[in-house]
């Protein structure tokens, strides 16, 4: 069977504590929960591996098909470096409360304690109720001691940076750095293939069996960045109907493209997969000669590393996430 078309994954949803109704009503999510807070979009989490939804493929694990394909699948490079791992994970996430204020640990760190890898991340803001916030870094350099006397008071909000955010905001979060999804607020979000987390306040609120959620105030001691940066926020251009970057690492590029006409797509110089996220309106990709896939608001699709050349028509004005890795 072809691997040589856009493939698109079943969304593995995620009820959290504090989720929403956001996923189902403007992402267009199959849920009737009220409380689903992530639509894992590709993953290769041991688990909660995603499931192709379209094509010749439908029906096969994402697992199964970087077996199969390999390096046509993912790129020559991506898959010296992570064999038959899927290096990212892809989610839209909701938060109709506050989630937990938590870090991730580096590589290092997380290859120590849990034989995983760390997870860098980023956020782009899709939506944001009145006032939602977002909680990234500190506001000024801060001490072991510090942060644990004001954790035991539990008064970290007055050391903690907080963001008023809206539509188009984009945070960087390297692994250390502090943060938290306010309420309000529905993302993308693009990370390192991980499920480590370090939850270090949880809002001293209770799941609905009346228990507190663990928190993991020992291993974070050593895996915060306790400096501050002047802004936390991601500054970037957004030029009508080209690619523009906004975050650039070693995990992953991440481009936005605000079209309104078609645009000629070439991966030629690309040794990588390439996944797709809209993020508004419509498009259509089209390939191979006659062959048209099309992608809506919350959808996400893979590009196949041997995919090199295509067209995107939008329906109307519309935004997509490209990512890679380089």
């Amino acid at each position: 069977m072809s691997i040589n078309y856009p493939i698109k994954f079943e969304p593995i949803l995620k009820e959290k504590i504090w989720g929403g109704k956001k996923l189902a009503k403007l992402l267009n999510k199959k849920s009737d929960k009220n409380n689903i807070g992530e639509s894992w979009e590709i993953s290769g989490v041991y688990r909660n591996v995603s499931i192709v939804a379209n094509g010749a493929l439908r029906g096969e694990p994402l697992e199964n098909l970087i077996v199969i394909y390999r390096d046509a699948l993912v790129g020559k490079k991506v898959f010296k470096e992570f064999s038959y791992e899927f290096p990212l994970l892809i989610k839209f996430i909701d938060a109709k409360e506050a989630l937990s204020i938590q870090l991730h640990p580096s590589d290092e760190l997380a290859r120590e304690r849990h034989n995983s890898f760390g997870k860098t991340e980023m956020w782009y803001v899709m939506q944001a109720d009145k006032d939602s916030n977002l909680i990234v870094g500190f506001k000024n350099d801060t001490s072991t001691d510090q942060y644990l006397e004001h954790l035991h008071n539990k008064s970290l909000l007055e050391i903690l940076n907080v963001d008023v955010v809206t539509e188009g905001d984009v945070y960087f979060i390297p692994t250390g750095r502090v943060h938290a999804i306010g309420a309000g607020v529905l993302l993308a979000e693009i990370q390192q293939t991980s499920d480590i987390t370090y939850r270090i306040y949880d809002w001293d609120r209770k799941d609905d069996r009346g228990h507190y959620r663990e928190l993991h105030t020992t291993n974070a001691l050593t895996a915060i960045d306790y400096k501050t940066q002047k802004s936390y926020k991601t500054e970037y251009k957004n030029k009508l109907n080209k690619i523009s970057n906004i975050v650039d690492c070693q995990y992953f590029t991440t481009n936005i493209i605000s079209i309104d006409k078609k645009i000629k797509i070439d991966h030629s110089d690309k040794d990588s997969f390439v996944i797709y996220m809209c993020v508004d309106g419509k498009v259509e990709f089209h390939y191979d000669k006659d062959k048209i896939e099309t992608l809506t608001k919350g959808e996400t699709l893979l590009i196949p590393a041997i995919l090199k050349k295509f067209n995107i028509l939008p329906e109307n004005s519309s935004k997509l996430l490209e990512v890679y890795i380089k």
